[in-house]
């Protein structure tokens, strides 16, 4: 049975938090992006390729103005890119942490805990 701390996926186990310390301020900002249900929703739609507005609504069956509001606000934090084309505006994930935290989740909420590594 794992237990925390274990490596997951090749993160090694125990890394010096020094760096970490030092980018308390970074990581935090990253982790209350992901805080938020919707945003997070978001941004595992995202981890599978560029997603249009009005696919996102549908995904999420939450209307327009949300589903923006979620966007904008990922943008903001740099997490996401936005992208023209003729009237549709295509999202995607823009910061590569963002997608291993997402496979990490996956991990850690979608295996029984007896099946982790």
């Amino acid at each position: 049975m794992g237990e925390i701390g274990d490596d997951l996926d090749g993160i090694r186990k125990n890394p010096p938090l020094g760096s970490l310390v030092r980018r308390a301020e970074e990581a935090s900002t990253l982790l209350k992006a992901l805080g938020h249900e919707g945003r997070l929703t978001i941004l595992c739609h995202l981890r599978d390729g560029p997603k249009s507005v009005t696919e996102l609504e549908n995904l999420l069956m939450s209307r327009q103005a949300i589903v923006s509001q979620q966007l904008a606000r990922l943008r903001l934090e740099g997490l996401v890119s936005a992208r023209r084309e003729g009237q549709a505006i295509y999202y995607s994930l823009l910061d590569p942490k963002v997608t291993e935290l997402i496979g990490l989740l996956a991990q850690l909420f979608t295996e029984p805990a007896e099946d982790r590594p």
